[in-house]
């Protein structure tokens, strides 16, 4: 399954593991690599010396390429970036900031770099800013999202008809089906976050993986855009913050609720009621907890399937 996406990381399969804070450590990002996708660590959820000992850990577990996504909303992104030089990753994920900060930075180490994007506007200035290649996500995804809701079977489309770089469409897509329709739309890969999080070698709790195959169409929903748009599953915080809501508050009153380690009490730590839950809409339609080999083989099954069915039409 060779296309500019597989040519670009030197992988089997045109899929990419997403690195979800608290979610994506060594044990995920090398299951995904080993079955021949693209295994991405979370470096969002990590300090310094605990992003080294992932990749350490992940070159020893896998021959094959991974990345690191490095969300710069983050404190210490120079020394995050100094070790993933050291370290010697050969591909950097950046989102939630301006790609041209560290693009070229990275670029000159050799490094292959993404951006992730939300609006044709911004995968415009990606561009422009010399990345190898985009995410476009719609706002189905899970975590921290665009603004202006823009779904990704609108978006990726829209950002095909502008931009020359290889396009991984994110948000809404679990299942191989979904992959073979963002492709025929434009996309050259797909980014898939959701359905790993429920994964034996996902580094969630057990209790937070559990939740997301509990998840039902309508549990889900996108909240804190004054802060940083986020779609969370409805539990007692998200309640407490709709709850906030009615009575106009600013955004300092927004953080004070929010406070610090929220998510990592409720995705790491399992705490269902008072943690934010973050997921994508796709999980109503994940209803189990597999091994990332699995995950990956079925997906690739049933993206064959469905494209001989499109072929047969």
């Amino acid at each position: 399954m060779e296309n500019r996406v597989t040519e670009l990381f030197n992988i089997k399969y045109p899929i990419v593991q997403a690195g979800m804070v608290w979610n994506s450590g060594w044990r995920l990002a090398s299951a995904a690599s080993n079955a021949g996708i693209l295994g991405v660590l979370g470096a969002g959820s990590m300090y310094p010396e605990v992003l080294r000992e992932h990749i350490i850990k992940c070159k020893k577990a896998t021959q094959n390429p991974f990345a690191v996504n490095v969300p710069m909303l983050y404190p210490d992104i120079d020394k995050l970036m100094a070790i993933i030089v050291e370290e010697g990753v050969k591909i950097v994920f950046t989102s939630a900031g301006n790609p041209k900060t560290w693009t070229k930075w990275l670029q000159d180490k050799g490094i292959k770099v993404v951006h992730v994007v939300s609006s044709v506007k911004f995968a415009l200035k990606a561009q422009e800013a010399g990345v190898d290649a985009i995410v476009a996500e719609g706002f189905e995804a899970g975590g921290h999202n665009g603004r202006d809701e823009t779904t990704t079977l609108t978006l990726i489309p829209m950002v095909k008809e502008k931009v020359e770089i290889p396009i991984i469409a994110a948000g809404g897509i679990a299942t191989g089906n979904a992959m073979l329709a963002t492709m025929i739309l434009g996309a050259d890969g797909v980014q898939i976050g959701s359905r790993f999080v429920a994964s034996v070698e996902s580094s969630a709790h057990q209790k937070f993986k559990q939740a997301v195959v509990d998840v039902k169409e309508g549990d889900t929903q996108l909240t804190l855009k004054e802060l940083g748009p986020v779609r969370l599953i409805k539990n007692d915080f998200y309640t407490q913050v709709q709850e906030l809501y009615k009575m106009s508050p600013t955004i300092n009153d927004l953080k004070v609720l929010l406070g610090k380690g929220r998510a990592k009490k409720g995705m790491f730590e399992g705490d269902l009621d008072g943690g934010e839950l973050e997921i994508g809409q796709i999980a109503g339609l994940i209803h189990d907890i597999k091994p990332v080999e699995e995950i990956v083989a079925e997906i690739i099954s049933d993206f064959q399937k469905a494209k001989q069915l499109a072929v047969s039409l």
